[in-house]
């Protein structure tokens, strides 16, 4: 694509080096080369601050109208990652961002995982999911009794 530019811009431009992106990147101070990290397409849509806010402050109002006592209070963590896209890719942003977002579409399958601990430090065992065709119940069989 870059020589192609090129030679719309030059008619008789030579091709670019291997190097060029990074003699580029190196030219202007305003950007610089990162690896993206991993971002869910769902997880994106639910950033504006307002929500969060309004989320916090539902939790507070809830905690006071049915009188929550601190011990009763967890928090349930769950995250996950595609099954598809099994690695990061480098690409060219500002210097500000701390990583760039590579948004990933919200169709494929994904593997989640679910942890938890209380205000008070107990820790509940964390729950792996995996997409599954079938019910069986025998991978029940051993869960444990506490």
């Amino acid at each position: 694509m870059a020589n192609l530019l090129l030679s719309n811009w030059l008619k008789s431009a030579p091709s670019i080096g291997q190097k060029w992106v990074q003699r580029f990147i190196n030219r202007h101070e305003e950007i610089k080369s990162k690896y993206s990290c991993r971002y869910d397409y769902q997880r994106a849509l639910c950033e504006d601050p307002k929500i969060i806010r309004d989320w916090f402050q539902l939790v507070q109002n809830t905690i006071a109208k049915y009188g929550i006592v601190e011990q009763d209070i967890y928090n349930f963590d769950e995250t996950g990652f595609s099954m598809k896209m099994t690695s990061t890719a480098k690409v060219i942003t500002s210097q500000v961002q701390s990583c760039a977002k590579a948004i990933q579409p919200g169709n494929c399958e994904w593997v989640t995982v679910i942890e938890a601990i209380g205000s008070t430090g107990y820790l509940l065992p964390p729950l792996i999911i995996f997409a599954g065709k079938q019910h069986q119940s025998t991978w029940y069989q051993d869960i444990p009794k506490d």
